[in-house]
């Protein structure tokens, strides 16, 4: 993983926009103090986690991680979301829907947005066969947009459009 700094996390970026985002889709923002282990965290560390319809971070916490977390909620069905604990993938089309949403979902957060999204998801290590986060949701991507449209969560719903364009504070 990178050295600090050269991620923005939580603790960078107004808070209440990500608990906002979350909340637009039934999801719960849980901040633990620094220091703590964060509950529900698969990789450790500042890593976030998931519990439930819960998603725990720190200020430490990468912001890219904690929109990952959300976005495997999101796409996951309503009875998996419920008992979900830590391991959120079912499948990889399923991880790739979840990596295709948080860059969708990045600009609804001020200060981090699409360009930010990609380059943290590369300097934290997603490996991508077209060498990068933005080359393979321009070029690749196909099947995870699919799979979104499949379960009806794109087009994104008309608040999350308007918060994406800076329309709701």
């Amino acid at each position: 993983m990178p050295a600090d700094g050269e991620i923005l996390r939580l603790g960078d970026i107004a808070e209440d926009r990500v608990r906002h985002l979350l909340a637009l889709y039934d999801l719960t923002l849980a901040t633990v103090p620094a220091a703590q282990d964060i509950p529900g965290s698969f990789w450790g560390d500042s890593e976030a986690g998931l519990i439930g319809t819960t998603v725990y971070a720190r200020p430490d916490t990468p912001v890219h991680s904690i929109l990952h977390e959300a976005c495997h909620l999101m796409v996951m069905p309503a009875h998996r979301r419920a008992t979900v604990h830590t391991d959120a993938t079912d499948s990889v089309a399923e991880e790739d829907a979840a990596c295709y949403l948080q860059l969708l979902l990045s600009d609804c957060i001020p200060g981090f947005g699409f360009d930010r999204a990609c380059r943290d998801m590369d300097h934290w290590g997603y490996s991508f066969r077209l060498g990068s986060a933005k080359a393979w949701f321009r070029q690749d991507a196909e099947d995870a947009l699919a799979f979104l449209r499949e379960q009806a969560l794109f087009p994104l719903p008309a608040p999350v459009r308007a918060l994406q364009l800076g329309l709701e504070a």
